[in-house]
């Protein structure tokens, strides 16, 4: 049984939606940040990555860089750019992004679903990027950034939302970053009252995207909690903002690899090492783009190849070991380039397929020796692997479009 309830959006005068609304925190780093807010004193990186207003000097996380964030938070409303609705709502976000779209509701979830896991996750958190957002949540007393969760889809669900759609004007319709951004306020309590406990027929929620931003808001929680030991369980800080999307709408891009070197190998042992694992098939300067699972591109000078995993190279029976990446991981990565951690190792970067397989080519004539290019995963092994209560290696899924931040801001008090 899911919890998902309706709450006060903090949210920006329709006017202004298009100035407030940012890319998530962390698809930038603080340099691109300071380039994309000048001229835009209303984006909403000036809350999500408040050292934009500080001097450079200022370490990212600094007591001072939370404290401006909250004064950047609490002067957007001040200013009257956003305002809070008077009653609790659920809200429709659509995007379309090269004329694919996808639909979800806004709301929140609970941290006790977080807790017993009927959120399932399928990856693995770092404590210092935890530490970063639990300061941002508990000093903006605020969800700034939506959690991306999918489920099974559901017919009722569909149909309502469309029907909603239908006979409603949205009250945000623009464009930014190339992708259509729309949204619908659902303010009617029986249609509200009718979604909620559909969702509390749906056994499980699963995390596409955001599980530092999830598992900090839920610590905030507890640590609420712990501050006030009668809590009833129905103050805000037991929730936290997200967007559920069907999971037949989204789609998942591919993760690809670039390294620095073949770790002391020259270029022909380097291949006769990949042959032990992979039938390696040249394919000339054209990238090559992996047209099914456990098929990849490799990038090694100046020419693609095209390698297929060799049968006994992965369990076709174990979620996780079947994976592309973790056959990559298994077979190249940590063998042949010598790389076990590939969260830490300088050696590896990882590019997010909306860049294309042109960026592998650039990243490999400037500052890196070979590239890989991988099938993407897919969104039924995202859920095989969370219902097995297993983990995916790091950078396995690289969702688009991206939840712009700003839209909605939920207060934990």
């Amino acid at each position: 049984m899911a919890v998902f309830k309706p709450f006060k959006a903090i949210r920006p005068i329709p006017e202004r939606a298009q100035d407030v609304a940012a890319l998530p925190y962390d698809v930038m780093n603080s340099d691109e940040a300071r380039e994309m807010v000048k001229g835009k004193p209303y984006s909403f990186l000036h809350v999500d990555k408040a050292e934009v207003d500080l001097d450079k000097s200022v370490d990212l996380y600094d007591k001072k860089v939370y404290l401006k964030a909250r004064e950047n938070l609490d002067k957007l409303v001040s200013d009257g750019v956003c305002k809070s609705d008077e009653t609790p709502c659920i809200y429709i976000y659509r995007q379309i992004m090269n004329g694919r779209s996808q639909t979800g509701l806004v709301g929140c979830t609970a941290i006790d679903d977080y807790i017993n896991n009927v959120i399932k996750k399928h990856e693995l958190t770092r404590a210092d990027k935890e530490a970063d957002r639990i300061n941002h949540v508990d000093y903006c007393d605020a969800n700034t950034g939506p959690i991306f969760l999918t489920y099974r889809e559901d017919d009722f669900i569909n149909t309502t939302v469309e029907k909603w759609k239908a006979e409603h004007e949205p009250v945000y319709d623009f464009v930014s970053e190339g992708v259509d951004n729309t949204v619908w306020v659902i303010d009617c309590p029986e249609t509200i009252k009718a979604i909620t406990e559909k969702f509390a027929a749906i056994d499980y929620l699963y995390i596409a995207d955001g599980h530092h931003r999830a598992a900090s808001a839920v610590k905030v929680g507890k640590m609420r909690r712990e501050q006030n030991p009668a809590y009833t369980g129905e103050e805000e800080f037991n929730f936290f903002l997200a967007v559920l999307f069907p999971s037949n709408e989204l789609e998942i891009m591919d993760y690809n690899r670039v390294m620095k070197d073949l770790n002391g190998y020259s270029s022909e042992e380097f291949i006769s090492k990949i042959k032990e694992v992979f039938d390696v098939e040249a394919v000339g300067t054209e990238a090559y783009k992996p047209e099914a699972k456990h098929t990849f591109g490799m990038l090694l000078d100046g020419t693609w190849y095209k390698l297929t995993a060799k049968e006994g190279t992965y369990d076709p029976n174990d979620p996780v070991d079947q994976l592309d990446v973790s056959i990559l991981q298994k077979n190249v990565i940590a063998p042949i380039f010598g790389i076990e951690d590939p969260r830490t190792d300088k050696r590896i970067d990882f590019i997010g397929g909306i860049r294309g397989l042109s960026e592998l080519e650039r990243r490999v004539n400037t500052d890196m020796k070979i590239a890989f290019s991988m099938y993407p995963t897919t969104l039924d092994d995202l859920m095989d692997i969370a219902d097995a209560g297993q983990i995916m290696p790091p950078k396995s899924t690289w969702f688009e479009p991206k939840l712009m931040s700003g839209l909605f801001i939920h207060k934990l008090s």
